[in-house]
């Protein structure tokens, strides 16, 4: 399932996105972090509009624009440009495809808020490791130009299995570290950890 380096000289199609909901705690750093990252390599993999990657945090510093210090972290994955802080809704978390929280601790707070997200609301470091199990004739393979939207249901689809196949993480295995308000290292390590996630969440999630 390679992913494209260059976007689809067709152009995004009509119709809507598939969207991708990030969850942090403030959604200042590591959801947004997420977010911009995500966004880049599925533009990169589709072509820009296929995808719409946007994150809210369980307790938002509601309008604050992205910490400057996760922002610096971003380097080539993607922009902070016009980023706002917003809340998570319920509202927000029923009209997302896919939920990728930072911690195992705010997948709680989604699945409460929306008891029908369960099935669709996974950790980023949980997803990137279960997925990262895929096999390229498996039962989630499709055809390279398969809409991204079969494409994030068969991948949803597959997880129950993936899981029973795979040994569980442990809580500092799947949680993204807070670096809010702490050292500069702290913000290093969280772009560590999202980095190492990144190529097996793309590959997952892009074309066949």
């Amino acid at each position: 399932m390679p992913v494209p380096t260059t976007p689809d000289p067709a152009g995004p199609p009509s119709g809507n996105p598939v969207r991708i909901l990030t969850v942090c705690t403030g959604n200042v750093c590591r959801s947004p972090f997420l977010e911009r990252a995500l966004q880049r390599g599925l533009d990169q993999a589709w072509g820009p509009g296929r995808f719409e990657v946007r994150s809210a945090g369980t307790g938002a510093l509601v309008g604050e624009p992205m910490d400057p210090r996760a922002a610096a972290q971003l380097g080539d994955l993607g922009t902070a440009d016009g980023f706002v802080a917003r809340a998570i809704t319920p509202e927000i978390v029923a009209q997302s495809d896919l939920v990728l929280t930072a911690t195992r601790a705010h997948r709680g707070r989604v699945v409460t808020l929306t008891p029908r997200a369960l099935r669709s609301t996974f950790t980023f470091l949980e997803f990137a490791d279960l997925v990262s199990g895929l096999q390229a004739d498996g039962p989630e393979a499709l055809t390279p130009d398969a809409d991204p939207a079969d494409r994030v249901r068969a991948v949803i689809a597959a997880i129950p299995a993936l899981r029973a196949q795979r040994h569980p993480l442990t809580d500092e295995e799947a949680d993204i570290v807070d670096p809010f308000r702490r050292d500069d290292a702290v913000f290093v390590r969280m772009r560590e950890q999202i980095v190492s996630g990144l190529p097996a969440a793309l590959r997952a999630l892009g074309p066949s």
